[in-house]
């Protein structure tokens, strides 16, 4: 197996579920400080107070990515702590900070890939209506502003918001991330544009202070469906529900993506959504679909549908013993050539592999080592799809593993692991596991 010569290589993280220093050097609290904070929110009353310690050793953390051969790191510049109120003073601490990382990864070789905003919204802001607010998309260029007048002489890789559909959906109507709220579907859809133009507005800041050329790209959730068999019948059917919008969730692709590449809603989503659906304007839709370099995807799994009677979709149950990780989610490697064709198709820009990665149930063992051969297995197997795609033409640009190291996993604190690297979270050792001895072997070899 072998990739593009240029094909880049990386893993990514997040600024709360790896930083730590929660309220350290003039950082300002965020959503999910408070969170944190409420009583049966978090498995096991855990935070990200500290998390991996990387705002202390993120030195340590770059040698690591420096030994695996790790040649890009996406990354999140956390909005709280550049800018604690989230509008208006800038701390000079958390400048600091990143200037200080930015110049390690780029004396170590490594690109950093920055994320604006992974989920962690300034509680200051979100006490002023947050994305619910309409002055929300300006508050979000603005701090867009700002970081690209301190770092922009360094970074050229930009994303400007993670997974919407988690934000919405699982943020403001299921309660189940931060800030807990429990929505309508009109309020949540609301938020949603207000998302969606904040992405538009950051891109237009970007473009307009960068002080080398920027690269830009948008990481939502790249929700799709396999088929069950290659026919085209069955292909068809997959490709259909993979766009499709279902009037019950905010769990898809094509209301979030269609707006930013189309410069539209889709007619299906405008229809099911219904009068829940946000008042918007042309205008609003030119600020949206500024134009991209790249379309970020996080992709983990998908179901297999098959075409029914009459041509349309119908989900295929997983089969008895199927393949999971300590999520429950099925493990479907194919997900990456499909997901990657049909966004392919219907975008037409290059694609970037912006998460994706298993958790599994590993510990240290007596040689003092991590071994974890599914995470190896998950790996050889998606790559080997992302391959694939890559030879039937398919414009795949780079692979970002999830994660770099464990971490905070959110909802589930410190449960599940995803890393390349082990962390002890009470020591904060780090092991490099046998998937990063592993994936640092893909590197060099470019391709399994």
């Amino acid at each position: 197996m072998s990739f593009p010569k240029n094909f880049v290589w990386g893993a990514a993280t997040a600024a709360y579920q790896v930083e730590g220093a929660a309220l350290e050097d003039g950082k300002g609290e965020g959503i999910w400080d408070a969170l944190c904070r409420r009583p049966g929110a978090v498995w096991q009353g855990h935070s990200g107070e500290v998390a991996c310690g990387h705002y202390h050793r993120y030195v340590e953390d770059v040698g690591i990515m420096g030994e695996i051969g790790i040649g890009a790191y996406r990354m999140e510049v956390a909005w709280t702590r550049v800018m604690p109120e989230g509008c208006g003073a800038v701390n000079q601490k958390g400048i600091d900070f990143y200037d200080r990382l930015f110049d390690e990864l780029l004396k170590a070789g490594i690109t950093p890939w920055v994320t604006l905003y992974h989920w962690n919204l300034p509680q200051a802001l979100q006490r002023r209506g947050g994305w619910m607010s309409p002055e929300s998309p300006k508050w979000f260029e603005d701090y867009t502003a700002v970081v690209m007048d301190r770092f922009s002489d360094r970074v050229s890789h930009w994303m400007t918001i993670n997974e919407p559909q988690v934000i919405t959906m699982h943020g403001m109507m299921t309660g189940f991330h931060a800030p807990g709220y429990k929505l309508s579907m009109a309020e949540c859809l609301q938020a949603g544009h207000h998302l969606l133009l904040a992405h538009g507005r950051s891109v237009s800041a970007i473009r307009q202070h960068s002080k080398v050329p920027a690269k830009i790209g948008y990481a939502p959730v790249g929700w799709s469906r396999r088929p069950a068999t290659e026919s085209p019948g069955d292909v068809d059917a997959a490709r259909i529900a993979t766009f499709e919008v279902d009037p019950a969730t905010l769990w898809n692709s094509a209301w979030w993506m269609d707006p930013v590449f189309l410069g539209k809603y889709p007619e299906q989503g405008l229809e099911v959504y219904g009068s829940d659906v946000p008042k918007y304007s042309d205008d609003d839709m030119k600020i949206i679909s500024q134009p991209l370099d790249f379309c970020g995807v996080n992709i983990y799994t998908a179901a297999a549908v098959k075409a029914g009677a009459d041509g349309c979709p119908e989900l295929i149950p997983n089969k008895v013993g199927y393949r999971m990780n300590s999520y429950d989610w099925p493990i479907t490697p194919d997900v990456l050539y499909w997901a990657g064709k049909f966004f392919y198709e219907r975008y037409k820009k290059p694609l970037v592999v912006t998460e994706n990665g298993t958790c599994i149930t590993e510990c240290v063992s007596r040689d003092g080592c991590v071994h974890d051969p599914q995470r190896i297995e998950f790996i050889r197997d998606h790559l080997e799809y992302v391959e694939r795609a890559v030879n039937e033409g398919i414009d795949y640009a780079g692979y970002f593993y999830w994660s770099l190291m464990d971490n905070f996993e959110w909802h589930w604190g410190y449960k599940h692991r995803f890393g390349l690297v082990h962390v002890d979270f009470e020591t904060g050792q780090r092991i490099i596991k046998d998937s990063g001895r592993y994936y640092a072997d893909v590197i060099k070899k470019n391709g399994v």
